[in-house]
């Protein structure tokens, strides 16, 4: 029997189409980004930005990389406490989350709402500055990026409404077995939760990884830097030192419109590896939990 080709309508070929600009929107960029960074700062005011540098240039990551031992104390530091950060936070919101989601724990009303209310409202800045750093003394230590960031209030209500969807009588079984509550999170809820889990992991860890604002406030010590903030601090005395060049107080010419682009590779290279892997959680676990309920 012959094989019937199949036929691709109007409609189909648009939607392709579309799909492939929308592709496109996200891949230029991308492309033109590089290209600016491996650019010479001269190429860039002569022609503009191209597809293609115009001049091949590593000048820009020449002076990013010029203090490498602070760069690697700068990445040591964001892995540590964006990775471990990150744990945290699922072990603690999730295991927070746990009992809001079981009918026989009395105060679980009075809980989630107590949780809802603080989604409201906040202590404020200075508040939170003099509890970190007289109460707590976290200024200075990589505990700062991890403790006040903990647990989520809103996360937990959602990862609460994703465990109610999961069928009762699973819970019921395994207490008919001898199941203890701890048990129950580790063995039954946590592993059909890695959708949610991981959704949620994933947002925590590109906003633990594009943390620059905890190092202004709360570090001096240069080791414990976060790497959004060493280059940004790297870019804005590179800006300082062409401004004094410009008065002829300095001898210095930095390619600071090359450095801002080298910086935004520099910085979100690793995330752009490890989104793939949690591509495929996104819509489900965001959806179910958020739509149950």
């Amino acid at each position: 029997m012959k094989k019937s080709k199949k036929k691709f309508t109007v409609g189909q070929i648009i939607l392709n189409a579309l799909f492939v600009l929308v592709c496109l929107t996200y891949i230029v960029p991308f492309i033109l980004l590089l290209s600016i960074s491996f650019s010479s700062e001269g190429a860039i005011k002569e022609y503009g930005y191209t597809l293609i540098p115009k001049a091949f240039s590593i000048e820009a990551y020449k002076q990013i990389f010029n203090n490498p031992q602070m760069l690697i104390n700068a990445y040591i530091t964001t892995i540590i406490y964006s990775i471990g950060g990150t744990l945290i936070f699922l072990f603690i919101t999730s295991l927070t989350a746990y009992p809001l989601s079981r009918r026989n724990y009395k105060l679980r009303n009075f809980t989630t709402w107590y949780l809802f209310i603080t989604t409201l409202f906040g202590g404020g800045l200075v508040p939170t500055y003099l509890i970190n750093t007289n109460l707590l003394h976290l200024d200075n230590t990589i505990w700062i990026y991890i403790l006040p960031g903990m647990v989520s209030a809103w996360t937990v209500i959602i990862i609460r409404t994703f465990y109610q969807g999961i069928p009762e009588s699973l819970v019921d079984a395994a207490k008919l077995d001898g199941a203890s509550e701890f048990r129950i999170y580790f063995q039954i809820m946590l592993p059909l939760s890695v959708p949610v889990l991981a959704s949620f992991g994933f947002m925590t860890l590109v906003g633990k990884w594009n943390d620059w604002n905890t190092s202004l406030i709360y570090i001096t010590d240069t080791r414990l830097f976060s790497l959004q903030f060493l280059l940004q601090k790297v870019l804005r005395e590179a800006e300082i030192l062409n401004k004094m060049a410009e008065q002829g107080l300095s001898t210095y010419d930095i390619p600071t419109e090359t450095m801002r682009y080298a910086m935004a590779i520099a910085v979100a290279g690793p995330m752009l590896f490890i989104f793939p892997f949690f591509q495929k959680y996104f819509s489900k676990g965001i959806m179910i939990g958020s739509i149950k309920g």
